[in-house]
């Protein structure tokens, strides 16, 4: 009996065991707590709520509502082959065109581009309302690129001008026009930049860039701020980027407007000068020049300029209370202006600086005297011109260039054959021999005419 006790014990055991193994399998020791999720960052300081970018949705909204009524799109029908066919935003050479512009009186007075109408036979505009109404060209101005047109209408709706020179760059701005035809077309950006010129394309060039999307047919349309204010009238975009539209700033804008609704046409003053940048090439061969300021190249008899005592070779850094940096910024306050005025000047003359006050007077335009023949031909070494002794007013010999030889320092520096030299060195109308004893270092600063066109180079 004790062996099958003994066994059935062992079996007891045994049975034990398996159960204690089966147990620990299906109820396996509790795992370790997770960590809990880590929090969500806070809102970075100054991050904008979600109402808070709504709101400025809203503020769009409420400048398009605005501003839109006062915006039109002009039709202009011109005649096949006229010249200004291949210009940005100009009728083509078919027979229909169009633009934009903007009511700035409520008897129908509206602001667009000279070129968007400057060929038309014909000019409609058609009206947020609906309505589309004849229009005549009350007048143009070529040199800032805008036109003013009239339609018989009152009680129209009309958009007021900001002040451009207080716009901050980096501002939300708004484009409204008709680009391809789509008319009221609405787009945003920001107020890249201000003062911008050398774009080339007309006489005065001050222009606020935007990226705000500007294509052809918004030219002439207004871009406004974010109080439903005309910072500038659309004129071009840059092709060859994206996101650079160039407008004609409201300050300008409203300038020309008013005098063109008074007299029909715009009058502007004159001093009597002509400039150039000073670029660091010119500044380099003027003693103690300034690194910026605009070069007087032509100081015309009996002006303005010449009575306050200005000569060539001067570098204007300051008219009123601007500060010069170059030629634009000189043209930009003098537009400003009216005839009459007074305006303090700062110059930098053989490195001192000097203050004059100078009368603005009415533009009038003066013709270089004409130069006849030649006396006699030398050609300075080394920098690629022949020159001839030609004769001057009066007695006085000038050198004038007769050659210039491609690729040479004379040809890298813009001299062309006919430039007329009137200062060689600082040294007033040299003669050929002039020139040549002054280029004998190898380097020159020369003051030459070309037609009408006086300007400065540095040869070397």
């Amino acid at each position: 009996m004790r062996p099958r006790c003994m066994l059935a014990s062992m079996l007891v055991m045994a049975g034990l065991g398996s159960a204690s193994s089966l147990a620990s399998a299906q109820v396996p020791p509790p795992r370790p707590k997770a960590p809990p999720p880590p929090a969500l960052p806070a809102p970075a300081r100054g991050l904008p709520s979600a109402a808070e970018v709504r709101a400025l949705g809203d503020t769009f909204v409420a400048v398009a509502e605005k501003t839109s009524p006062a915006v039109v799109q002009i039709d202009v029908t011109v005649s096949s082959g006229d010249s200004s066919a291949g210009r940005w935003f100009r009728a083509d050479a078919t027979t229909r065109g169009m633009g934009s512009g903007v009511i700035f009186s409520a008897d129908g007075a509206i602001l667009t581009n000279n070129h968007v109408i400057e060929d038309a036979r014909a000019i409609n505009v058609r009206l947020k309302d609906g309505r589309t109404l004849s229009a005549r060209v009350a007048g143009r101005d070529p040199a800032t690129d805008l036109a003013v047109l009239r339609v018989d209408a009152t009680n129209l709706p009309v958009a007021s001008f900001a002040d451009s020179d207080a716009a901050r760059v980096g501002e939300w701005v708004v484009a409204i026009g008709s680009p391809f035809g789509l008319g009221h077309t609405v787009t945003t950006g920001v107020l890249s930049a201000k003062g911008r010129g050398g774009v080339g394309m007309n006489a005065i060039e001050d222009y606020l860039q935007t990226d705000a999307s500007i294509n052809p047919g918004n030219s002439g349309g207004p871009l406004v701020n974010l109080d439903g204010q005309v910072l500038g009238i659309n004129t071009m975009i840059v092709s060859k980027g994206q996101g650079i539209g160039l407008a004609v700033p409201s300050n300008i804008a409203r300038r020309v407007a008013t005098q063109i609704l008074k007299t029909g046409r715009v009058m502007r003053a004159w001093i009597g000068i002509g400039i150039q940048d000073l670029t660091p090439q010119l500044a380099a061969e003027i003693p103690s020049a300034p690194t910026s300021g605009a070069l007087v190249n032509t100081v015309v008899a009996g002006g303005p300029a010449q009575k306050a005592h200005l000569e060539p070779g001067d570098i204007v850094t300051k008219i009123g209370a601007r500060t010069i940096a170059d030629a634009q910024d000189v043209i930009r306050e003098l537009f400003l202006h009216d005839d009459g005025e007074v305006l303090a000047m700062e110059v930098i003359r053989s490195g001192k600086r000097y203050q004059t006050k100078v009368t603005l007077e009415a533009k009038s335009e003066t013709s270089p005297p004409a130069l006849p023949v030649e006396r006699k031909a030398s050609s300075p070494q080394g920098l690629g011109i022949t020159l001839r002794d030609v004769e001057g007013d009066g007695s006085s010999t000038l050198a004038q260039i007769v050659a210039v030889s491609p690729d040479s320092p004379a040809d890298r520096a813009g001299l062309k054959r006919g430039d007329v030299v009137l200062e060689a060195d600082f040294a007033r109308l040299p003669t050929s021999a002039d020139v040549q004893k002054a280029a004998q270092d190898g380097r020159l600063l020369l003051r030459v005419r070309r037609d009408k066109a006086t300007f400065y180079t540095a040869v070397r």
